[in-house]
């Protein structure tokens, strides 16, 4: 099942493809090596995450290359029906392939919670502005705390986690869910990046008693690449894990970078603090290092600036 090309990809050449699939697969660990060498023969990068609960990854190439890793991936059996979201970039948004096995695809650290048994209803992107407009909708943003900094639907509830495995303990605490009987005549929508972490956070909501579960199909990706600017609730950029840090409205690469300390998302507002040097600090990390740190990534910074220099002069400065 392919994925139509997001109006992203004109005039960009190299493609990013976003995918997970649940499926049961009953050894996933004979799959690593034949799909790291697949990647690395067309030039693919990025990283892919094998558990036997699915895949789950983000992979970057030519169009020939990506077309390649996905029929390989479809061929596997369990995975035949595995869809998968495209945008562009200008250059290769990764810098090497890794095939890893995991426990989990998505890391929860919840046993039992299964989304081939039991899910939340998914959501058209199209119809999501209707659902999380109802007053009657507890809207619930699954990323961490870092990702909703950038961005997020008008209204969500932040949980401020910092990984997706606190989710739990959140909802177990949450005064706004602490009652499933009376909010049984209301309805959660939750939503992430690509849809892979609402798949184990409505489960899990299903399990604890709440009924009227609903999550957005494909993510905040596919609800940016396809419902136009002007009708939209999203607020901000969407954080994504790799160079281009950040996409907006059609999928278009947004103005955020990542600081190279803490590796956390920096806005035009934070890299106009005070406490921002490249390479070196941000708001976000500069009070939890030391002067000898921040010398230390100086002296990094220096020496990526000079590599980066000497591939520009032995390229002819392309």
């Amino acid at each position: 099942m392919t994925a139509q090309p997001s109006k992203a990809l004109s005039n960009q050449p190299v493609v990013v493809a976003a995918l997970y699939h649940f499926a049961r697969l009953a050894d996933h660990s004979a799959l690593q090596g034949p799909l790291q060498e697949l990647c690395n023969t067309h030039g693919v990068k990025g990283s892919l995450l094998l558990a036997s609960e699915g895949i789950n990854g983000t992979i970057a190439g030519s169009r020939e290359g990506i077309d390649a890793v996905l029929g390989h991936i479809r061929a596997i059996p369990g995975l035949a029906e595995l869809v998968h979201k495209e945008s562009g970039a200008d250059a290769m948004p990764f810098r090497r392939m890794k095939v890893r096995l995991k426990k989990e695809i998505v890391t929860m650290g919840i046993e039992g919670i299964d989304p081939l048994k039991i899910v939340g209803t998914y959501v058209e992107p199209r119809d999501w502005n209707a659902l999380i407009a109802d007053p009657d909708t507890i809207v619930i943003d699954t990323r961490n705390d870092y990702e909703v900094a950038i961005g997020t639907f008008k209204n969500a509830i932040n949980p401020e986690t910092d990984t997706f495995r606190q989710f739990p303990g959140w909802v177990e605490n949450a005064d706004v869910l602490d009652d499933p009987e009376a909010m049984k005549d209301k309805k959660i929508a939750m939503f992430c990046t690509g849809g892979i972490r609402c798949e184990k956070a409505t489960a899990f909501m299903k399990e604890k008693g709440f009924d009227n579960v609903f999550h957005l199909k494909g993510g905040i990706l596919k609800y940016l690449e396809e419902v136009p600017e002007e009708d939209s609730l999203w607020e901000g950029n969407c954080f994504v894990f790799d160079e281009r840090v950040s996409v907006g409205h059609g999928l278009r690469i947004g103005d955020d970078t990542l600081c190279r300390a803490c590796r956390l998302p920096l806005t035009p507002e934070d890299r106009a603090s005070p406490l921002y040097e490249e390479g070196v600090s941000c708001p976000h990390c500069h009070d939890a290092r030391s002067d000898e740190d921040r010398e230390r990534y100086r002296a990094r910074h220096r020496q990526m600036l000079a590599e980066r220099e000497k591939a520009a002069l032995e390229s002819g400065g392309e």
